[in-house]
């Protein structure tokens, strides 16, 4: 990330609309949410698309329950086929597939052995739900993609920014890459520069004090691999791939894969959260014919939807979030404050 001034919002009309749109909206639920009998800890993003928010939760989730922590992740379940809560783990792994949970939650359910995970759009609907069901109770709430989702109270607010585009150009959709504006920075307590260093962090954090942001600026490595076969082996050396994904940042996998010993015979990109209907999986099948590949590597949150449904060898590469220095010790003294133990 360069330094510099942060981006002011344009002065278009349409940026303006939106902008106060979006203000209402959080001042409108601010009286009217709901209250977990738990800690809630939200992580999202300002960005449409992916800003590493999902690794994140996952690393926060195995920390906890590391530290013995009993945790529910809730979850929209985005792209699945229903809108009823579903419990897709009580802790042992997936017991529903994507199109019934979404790609996500069945990815951080197969990802974080010891937590929860339970999918509704109404995500305080879904902490109700496994406050009542799960056994024993959860001791703490993960929030995925909890930025936006005002009618849930939180109790901790990260804000994840990835370092490619932090500040998203400064301009709200259509014009930019913005879904809420940078004045809701000051609704986070932190913010983590997912591909970011300390230093970079820090910096973005000094940026965003103009938009009312007071909070940290923490660092978040993003550690790639090594490729692995979905039968667990490790994928060989300068095996023939063809790179199949359907996320926000497609760039950032494919660039992480050129840097690893294989021979990238082709790719398919497909939009976020690709459903994989059976034309795109003959399209994938064509592709990989012609293409004199060995394997298809795609990625964690594309092989929950491809596994058992594509008549090829599979792979992937998984994806961790490693936050830097502080981080940890900070949350822990912060979680402390919120649910002594």
């Amino acid at each position: 990330m360069s330094a510099g001034a942060a981006p002011r919002p344009s002065g278009s009309p349409w940026q303006w609309l939106y902008g106060s749109a979006h203000r209402w909206r959080r001042r409108w639920f601010r009286d009217r949410r709901s209250r977990l009998p738990r800690p809630v800890i939200s992580v999202g993003n300002l960005h449409w698309g992916g800003s590493g928010k999902t690794p994140l939760t996952a690393a926060l989730a195995a920390r906890l329950v590391a530290d013995g922590y009993r945790v529910a992740i809730l979850s929209r379940g985005y792209g699945r086929r229903d809108r009823q809560v579903r419990v897709v783990s009580t802790g042992e792994g997936p017991l529903l597939g994507p199109g019934l949970a979404g790609d996500e939650p069945v990815l951080l359910a197969g990802e974080v052995p010891g937590a929860a995970v339970v999918v509704a759009p109404d995500r305080a609907l879904a902490g109700r739900h496994a406050m009542e069901r799960l056994d024993p109770p959860p001791d703490v709430f993960l929030l995925d993609d909890g930025f936006s989702h005002l009618r849930l109270a939180r109790d901790l607010d990260l804000l994840v920014l990835p370092v490619e585009d932090p500040l998203g150009g400064g301009r709200l959709w259509p014009g930019g890459r913005l879904r809420e504006p940078l004045a809701a920075t000051a609704h986070a307590d932190a913010i983590v520069l997912m591909g970011g260093s300390t230093e970079a962090a820090a910096e973005l954090a000094a940026l965003l004090r103009e938009h009312g942001f007071r909070g940290p600026g923490f660092g978040c490595d993003r550690a790639f691999g090594p490729p692995r076969r979905v039968t667990g082996e490790p994928l060989e050396p300068g095996v023939r791939v063809f790179l199949v994904s359907a996320v926000a940042r497609p760039g950032v996998f494919e660039a992480a894969v050129r840097k690893l010993d294989v021979e990238i015979r082709g790719a398919l990109v497909f939009p976020d959260h690709h459903a994989y209907p059976e034309a795109s999986l003959r399209q994938i099948a064509a592709a990989v014919e012609g293409s004199s590949a060995e394997t298809v590597l795609t990625t964690a949150k594309d092989r929950v939807k491809l596994l058992g449904r594509l008549d090829l060898p599979l792979a992937e590469l998984p994806l961790r979030a490693a936050p830097g220095p502080g981080f940890w010790e900070w949350l822990g003294d912060t979680l402390a404050e919120l649910a002594p133990r």
